[in-house]
């Protein structure tokens, strides 16, 4: 758990160096449990390898609202399917679509009509020189400038059509293999061609796609190429949902036989003879006959001893799967909690004839999850209220392509403020968000984004539940949010027929749906899943519970109040909302009255707050030039509001909270009453302004205790006192005007993988180091050993550019998200802005070990497809003409295979393309790897090249600059009595 930080001069609270009374706060303060609680505001302590913060002195963020430096490196990610490679890199990219002219004559109505000869952009030959590279993921509407006459709900951003390509040379020991392309997930909708071949439609962008590419596969010289076309014009949601294949994308390799995709189920169950792992493994084979294998699992404890094993054979018919079904027992297994996560792990392997021939793994909690519909949410048998966010899946500077190591740091900060539990609103989540709920101790509500039993996007559904069903944090499926069907019969048979299909999956976890209306009809959803979820219905929840007191509830999504961080006064024409905590939709509450409705209601299981983080789009309650949300109790960078402190107050029992809001600079306000609350645990807290008392006051922690306080100048100081005695001490002091920029790290090292990013904050400090709660100076980074890959400064009214290395503060604070080079060293991260002095970040870069990727292959223009004529015993006129529609005299022919003996010994290949610009504007050669029999080549008409041997050899057959398509004829005579033609691959080269 990260260190807690402060609104905008706010300043985190510190602790007595001793040990809480059993009663008041059970803990052993030590530096790790300090920097697990975030009071750390006055404690000297070590600088932790972050910049600016010399060994020995306080970490002075105690003006702002920017997370503390974290002491730990990024974990390992964790290997499941060792048969992936990633496939991140080596991509093109076109914005904008690519239109295929219209098809009028014979042979292209012919052609277009076969497999593997696609059009336009998704051809296995098509021109694709122009386009950039990117690096997946990418979302490439964050490269797009706000737009007033774009759509409100994506952010003012325009979205539109956009085409990915990318070449993969497949070693020849692969054939026989079996082989799947999976893209994590496109923004919006897609089509997916494999040379040439229209292979996958996804209808959603929060799904994977999943593509068994064996059958297409070309090996060794042959090269393939994957095209994607990425319509981002189509909405799913009403929120920022960016564009482009924006999660990461990998190959699998595996044998014959093999375990498919997510065809690992190990989720532990406990029964009346203790716990037990029941792991099933659906085994595929893609191979000619059947095959029977063994498949084994073994259960691994925390410290890495194998507790348990299974293990029993399976046989699989060709071209079928079939399941192998194992269990575990387990003695007393540890409990995975929220506040003590502990994770084993089930790895399994099939093994042919004592040779391991596939693997799969998955990170398994023992817990117990129950809902009571008098007394609300259990987890382990303990009454647990859910303390949730609603969180969407985009970030300041980078969109919805999230770096792995943000989804861990947006967790580190929801669990500092006190949050139990997260809702993915209104979709698939990303894996490694869970990957990092499973590892830090958060409960997820894992939703389905269409509400659509139909058989396209039912599978959406299937495809979640099958992908995280073994995962701990996972303890709720929520099939739908909000839909106008929900009161009607129509919406409760459509919810029966997508929880049964839930059920088919996973029986050890309740289905949910979050409706706002509807719930009173006589037949609605509420009838057909296990815990009722109410949005915003706050006025309904006890006549409901009266209607319904056998029916779990919950709330979905409450709250939908509105702060602007760091403003502290309303203002609607400059779409500011103050951080007190006064504004809220409509339709929702503020978090204080939000708060009292759920918590002094025990049948209410908890909240899930609209929402964790602010994010892109939607920004209500405003619209241009208001680009982003402000519901958030974060801001798009994750820098606390003071709803952070508010919730922690009110979420965290055992661990000391105290902040105080606002800041205490104001100048030109001499005398005037400032609001002053102080946001804590405590039983009581005293105020004091420039040591002088100015009371002391009893803490309702769902309200807040109060003052006005005539502001003066100097230091305002909160001390929170349990018992009498005073267990934590906060403060904030009136800053002067800014004089230099500092940065600070989250974190002191990262991995050299290439793939590591951390945020670092920015801010502006006076002489005596203070930061300054109004600056807003342009600040410009540069780096070293990385690169900024994204900016922000949580303003929603800021139209700059996200992805240029360069910020303006906003309330005194900018975040850079830097990217590590691959490899060990020093990456150094500067900042600099007029008339302050520039701030430098260093922090260690330590050598690890990328995933297994598949090498980025550079496209060359193959030449795959050619019709040959039948064998002749006279030359043929290699400028014969076939008429448009004569799809008989020629038959299809492909470089690799030679062909005959014929009747005859003459032959020709014939085919066209159109060359690729460089090409056109310089020439080139058609490239015959291997010709086997005498040749002549002719391009155009004209002979360009002979070849007077019989034997087997390359023929190269250049030609001259020029544009349009090319026509080339091979004229092939055979030795007599043996094969002959295309022995190997064509290509076509630069000159």
């Amino acid at each position: 758990m990260p260190p807690d930080d402060a609104a905008p001069g706010m300043a985190r609270a510190t602790l007595s160096p001793k040990t809480f009374p059993a009663g008041d706060c059970p803990m052993t303060v030590t530096r790790r449990t300090l920097l697990a609680s975030g009071l750390t505001t006055g404690l000297t302590v070590p600088a932790l390898g972050a910049p600016g913060l010399a060994a020995g002195r306080p970490l002075e963020l105690d003006s702002g609202d920017a997370p503390a430096p974290f002491d730990a490196m990024p974990e390992p990610p964790f290997i499941a399917d060792p048969s992936l490679l990633r496939l991140d890199d080596g991509w093109l990219f076109h914005k904008g679509d690519i239109v295929v002219p219209p098809i009028l004559g014979h042979e292209e109505s012919y052609q277009n009509a076969k497999a593997g000869i696609a059009q336009g952009a998704a051809a296995v030959g098509y021109d694709d020189s122009d386009w950039r590279t990117v690096e997946l993921p990418h979302d490439w509407a964050m490269e797009e400038v706000v737009d007033p006459n774009a759509n409100v709900a994506q952010g003012y951003r325009r979205r539109g059509i956009g085409w990915y390509r990318r070449t993969l040379k497949l070693p020849v020991e692969w054939r026989g293999r079996y082989l799947e392309v999976q893209l994590g997930a496109a923004a919006t909708n897609a089509k997916v061609w494999f040379n040439g071949v229209l292979v996958a439609h996804s209808f959603s962008g929060y799904t994977a796609i999943l593509i068994d590419i064996t059958p297409y596969a070309r090996f060794g010289e042959e090269l393939n190429t994957l095209a994607v076309r990425v319509d981002a014009e189509t909405m799913e949601g009403w929120w920022y949902e960016g564009a482009g294949l924006y999660r990461h994308n990998w190959l699998a390799v595996r044998d014959g036989v093999s375990i498919v995709t997510d065809g690992l189920h190990a989720d532990p169950r406990k029964g009346d003879g203790g716990w037990t792992v029941p792991v099933a493994l659906t085994v595929s084979n893609i191979q000619k006959t059947a095959a029977t294998v063994r498949a084994e699992a073994v259960l691994i404890d925390p410290a890495g001893r194998t507790i348990g094993r299974a293990e029993t054979d399976v046989s699989v018919d060709p071209l079928k799967t079939a399941e192998a079904n194992m269990t575990i027992p387990v003695a007393d297994p540890q409990a995975w909690s929220v506040d003590h996560p502990t994770l084993y792990r089930v790895e399994t392997r099939l093994l042919r004839d004592g040779k391991a021939i596939d693997a799969r793994a998955t990170r398994i909690g023992f817990r117990e999850i129950r809902f009571d519909a008098a007394t609300g949410f259990y987890l382990n048998g303990v009454a647990t209220k859910i303390k949730g966010v609603c969180v969407h899946q985009d970030h300041a500077g980078v969109g919805v392509a999230m770096p792995d190591a943000m989804w861990e740091w947006r967790i580190r900060r929801l669990k500092a403020m006190g949050c139990n539990a997260l809702r993915c609103s209104h979709h698939a989540p990303a894996p490694e968000l869970l990957d990092a709920c499973d590892r830090l101790g958060m409960l997820v509500m894992d939703e389905n984004r269409n509400f659509n039993p139909s058989p396209d996007y039912l599978c959406q559904l299937q495809w979640l539940v099958r992908r995280d069903r073994n995962r701990p944090s996972v303890f709720l499926w929520s099939v739908f949010n909000e839909e106008p069907m929900q009161g009607t019969e129509q919406g409760y048979e459509m919810v029966r027929r997508m929880a049964e299909a839930v059920k088919e999956l996973d029986t050890a976890r309740p289905v949910t749906a979050a409706m706002n209306d509807g719930m009173f009809s006589p037949l609605n959803v509420s009838d057909a899943v296990d815990v009722m979820g109410f949005n915003y219905q706050h006025r309904r929840y006890d006549k409901f519970h009266a209607a319904h007191p056998a029916k779990p509830m919950t709330s979905s999504e409450d709250t939908s109040a509105f702060m602007t961080r760091g403003v502290w006064k309303t203002d609607m024409a400059r779409h500011e909302v103050s951080s007190y905590d006064t504004d809220a939709a409509e339709w929702g509450l503020t978090h204080h009255e939000s708060w009292r409705m759920i918590d002094t209601r025990p049948f209410v299981a908890g909240t899930f707050v609209w929402t964790g983080f602010d994010y892109h789009g939607e920004p209500t309650p405003f619209e241009w030039p208001t680009t982003s949300s402000v519901f958030g109790i974060m801001d798009l960078c994750g820098f606390a509001k003071m709803a952070f402190h508010l919730r922690r107050a009110q979420w965290v029992d055992d661990a000391p909270a105290l902040a105080i809001a606002p800041h205490w600079t104001w100048p030109g306000r001499e005398g005037e009453a400032i609001r002053v609350i102080a946001l804590t645990n405590a039983e009581t807290v005293e105020l004091r302004l420039n040591g002088r008392s100015l009371g002391i006051r009893t803490v309702d922690r769902l309200a807040m205790p109060e003052w006005q306080v005539p502001y003066r100048p100097g230091r305002l100081e909160a001390i929170g006192y349990r018992a009498g005695r005073a267990v934590s001490r906060t403060f904030v002091e009136t800053a002067g005007a800014p004089v230099a920029l500092r940065l600070v790290a989250d974190r002191g090292g990262m991995l050299g993988t290439g793939g590591d990013v951390q945020p670092f904050t920015v801010m502006a400090v006076d002489a005596q180091g203070r930061i300054v709660p109004d600056a807003a100076a342009q600040v410009a980074f540069r780096v070293t050993k990385g690169a900024v890959i994204g900016v922000g400064n949580g303003d929603p009214n800021d139209h700059d550019s996200e992805v240029l290395p360069a910020r303006r503060l906003f309330h005194g604070l900018a975040q850079a998200l830097v990217r590590a080079e691959a490899g060990a060293g020093t990456l150094t991260l500067e900042a600099s802005a007029p008339g302050l002095k520039p701030a430098r970040a260093s922090v260690r870069v330590i050598a690890a070990q990328p995933l297994p990727a598949l090498p980025a292959t550079r496209p060359v223009a193959m030449l795959t497809d050619w019709k040959r004529s039948d064998f002749a015993a006279t030359r043929p006129d290699p400028l014969r003409r076939y008429a448009g529609n004569d799809m008989n005299s020629l038959v299809y022919a492909r470089p690799g295979r030679l062909e005959g003996p014929g009747e005859g010994v003459w032959s020709t290949y014939r085919t066209s393309f159109t060359p690729r610009r460089r090409v056109a504007e310089q020439g080139g050669a058609v490239v015959f790897a291997e010709v086997v029999g005498r040749a002549e080549a002719w391009v155009d008409g004209v002979k360009r090249a002979e070849k007077p041997d019989f034997a087997g050899a390359p023929l190269v057959v250049p030609f001259p600059a020029g544009p349009g398509e090319r026509q080339v004829v091979l004229v092939v005579e055979a030795e007599p009595g043996k094969a002959s033609g295309l022995g190997r691959t064509v290509s076509v080269r630069e000159g």
